[in-house]
C-alpha cells in the first residue's frame, strides 16, 4: 500500500454542502423536484484557489433523510443539492483548477429508508438483504413487526451495517469505484473506528486494484492510530490528539501538553501522516475557543508548519464562530451557510484570510514538511521553539503566548524569519518577539 503522491502537497478545503448551501434539514417529498444547490459551490472554487488550498473534502452529498449521515441511496446525489449532471460539473470545474475531490463515506450506518433495510423489514428473516443488518427478529415474526437492531452509539435512526457479511463489502466497493469513476479523488470515511479493520481492508485493496491512486482517510477519534491504519490498509486517519492539544495548550497556556503530542505525532510519521486539522463539522468553531486570546493565528502557525495533511474548514479562514452542542439541531451553528459569492462576504473576515494565504503560501514552498518530523528546542508554559526537520531541510518556530515581549533563544541555524515577527539579534540564536507573537524562521538563504 502507498500513499499517492500528490497527497504530498494537497491542502484541502472541507465543506459540509447541505450547510454551505443552505438546504432544508428534511429530506423533500419523494416527487418534490430536485433543488439545483452544488453550482453554489462550484462559484466558490476560486476563491478556494485564491486561498492556496488545492483540494476540495465534501461532507455527504449523497440521498439522505436529513443531515447526510443516515444515507438512503449511495447512488444518488441529495437532491436537496442537485443531480449528477450537478456533480459532474463540480468535479470538472474542481480539475480544472488542479483541486482535487475528497467525498464522505458513510459506510459504519444508513438511514432506515435505505433500501436494503426496508426490504428487510418488509420481507422478514428470508429477505435477501436480511443479513446486511444487525436485525434480531422476534420469534414467529409477522409483517408489519418491527425487530430490534443494531444502531450507531444508540441513535436508532442510524442503522448499523453488519460487516460481516460479504454482500455489504461488495456493496461498499462498488459504491466507492461508481463514483471514483465519476471523477472522486478519495474517500474520507466516517466514523471508520466502528468498522472492523478487517473489513476495511478487503473493500479497499478491492477498490484500488481498479483506482490506485485514489486516497482514503478513516475517521478515528482515540486509540491507536498506527495500528488501525496497517490493519485497514488505510492512507491516513484524522488526527484528534494533536487537535484537542493544539487548541486546548494555545486556551489554557499550557504547551507542556502540545510538546507532548508532538512526541506521539512522531511516532505516527514512522507509519503513515496523518490528516491534521483545526476545526471540522464536529466540533467548535476554533475562533470560538480562541479569539478572545488573541491565540487564533498560532493555531494557524501550528497547522501549516506541523507535519500533516492540512484542512481547513470553511469559515474558519474567516473567523466564523460557532459552538457545537450536544441537543437536537446542536450541529447547526458550525454548519452555516455561505453567501452567494466571496465579495458578499464580511470584510472583518479578511485580515484572517489573508493569515491564510500567507501560511498556505509558505506551506507550499515548503511542501516537504508533509512527512517530516518535529523537535522542541525550548518549551515553557507560554513560550515554544520548535523545528520542523527532514533530511535536508529546517523550519524553525517561536511563539509567545505571553503579553508581554520575550526573548527566546533558538537554534544558530535559524537565521531568516520568513513569517510572523519576530527580531533575530545580529549574530543568532536570540529572537525578540511582541506579547502574543509567532515567527517562523529558516536558514539563511
Amino acid at each position: 500500500m502507498t500513499t499517492p503522491d500528490w497527497v504530498d502537497h494537497v491542502v484541502w478545503w472541507q465543506v459540509y454542502p447541505l450547510g454551505f448551501t443552505g438546504a432544508e434539514q428534511a429530506a423533500p417529498e419523494v416527487d418534490a423536484p430536485v433543488r439545483h444547490r452544488l453550482p453554489h459551490l462550484t462559484a466558490w472554487l476560486d476563491y478556494l484557489v485564491e486561498m492556496g488550498a488545492s483540494g476540495l473534502a465534501l461532507g455527504p452529498v449523497f440521498a439522505s433523510e436529513t443531515h447526510g449521515y443516515d444515507t438512503t441511496d449511495y447512488y444518488r446525489i441529495d437532491p436537496r443539492l442537485g443531480d449528477d449532471a450537478d456533480f459532474d460539473e463540480l468535479v470538472r470545474e474542481a480539475h480544472a483548477r488542479g483541486i482535487r475531490v475528497l467525498l464522505d463515506g458513510v459506510f459504519n450506518h444508513t438511514g432506515r429508508s435505505f433500501a436494503p433495510f426496508r426490504q428487510a423489514l418488509e420481507q422478514g428473516p428470508e429477505a435477501a438483504t436480511a443479513d446486511w443488518f444487525g436485525i434480531t427478529w422476534p420469534e414467529g415474526w409477522t409483517p408489519g413487526t418491527e425487530p430490534d437492531y443494531a444502531d450507531f452509539e444508540g441513535h436508532h435512526h442510524l442503522v448499523a451495517l453488519n460487516h460481516a457479511e460479504p454482500a455489504v463489502a461488495d456493496f461498499v466497493a462498488d459504491v466507492m469505484k461508481y463514483w471514483l469513476g465519476r471523477g472522486a479523488d478519495g474517500w474520507r470515511l466516517d466514523a471508520a473506528y466502528a468498522v472492523p479493520s478487517p473489513f476495511w481492508a478487503a473493500v479497499l485493496d478491492n477498490v484500488r486494484s481498479e483506482f490506485p491512486d485514489a486516497y482514503f482517510v478513516g475517521e478515528y477519534i482515540h486509540g491507536d492510530y498506527p495500528a488501525d491504519v496497517l490493519a485497514g490498509h488505510l492512507d491516513a486517519v484524522t488526527q484528534y490528539e494533536l487537535w484537542k492539544a493544539v487548541w486546548s495548550s494555545l486556551a489554557e497556556a499550557n504547551f507542556y501538553e502540545l510538546a507532548a503530542a508532538l512526541e506521539r505525532h512522531n511516532t505516527f510519521l514512522d507509519t503513515f501522516v496523518p490528516l491534521t486539522f483545526i476545526g471540522n463539522h464536529d466540533v467548535t468553531r476554533i475562533a470560538s475557543r480562541l479569539d478572545p486570546s488573541g491565540r487564533l493565528a498560532h493555531a494557524l502557525v501550528l497547522l501549516f508548519t506541523l507535519p500533516g495533511t492540512p484542512v481547513v474548514y470553511y469559515g474558519d479562514e474567516q473567523g466564523y464562530r460557532g459552538i457545537k452542542e450536544d441537543r437536537a439541531g446542536g450541529d447547526d451553528d458550525i454548519r452555516p451557510s455561505f453567501p452567494a459569492s466571496p465579495d458578499e462576504l464580511s470584510a472583518i473576515g479578511q485580515p484572517l484570510y489573508h493569515l491564510h494565504q500567507e501560511l498556505i503560501g509558505l506551506r507550499r514552498r515548503h511542501h516537504w514538511v508533509h512527512a517530516a518530523r518535529t523537535r522542541v528546542h525550548s518549551l515553557s508554559n507560554e513560550q515554544l521553539v520548535y523545528e520542523v526537520y527532514d533530511a535536508g531541510h529546517s523550519l524553525f518556530v517561536a511563539m509567545n503566548l505571553a503579553d508581554t515581549s520575550v526573548t527566546v533563544l533558538v537554534p544558530a541555524a535559524a537565521r531568516d524569519v520568513l513569517a510572523g515577527a519576530g527580531g533575530l539579534d545580529g549574530t543568532g540564536g536570540r529572537l525578540a518577539l511582541p506579547a502574543s507573537g509567532w515567527a517562523v524562521l529558516g536558514p539563511a538563504s
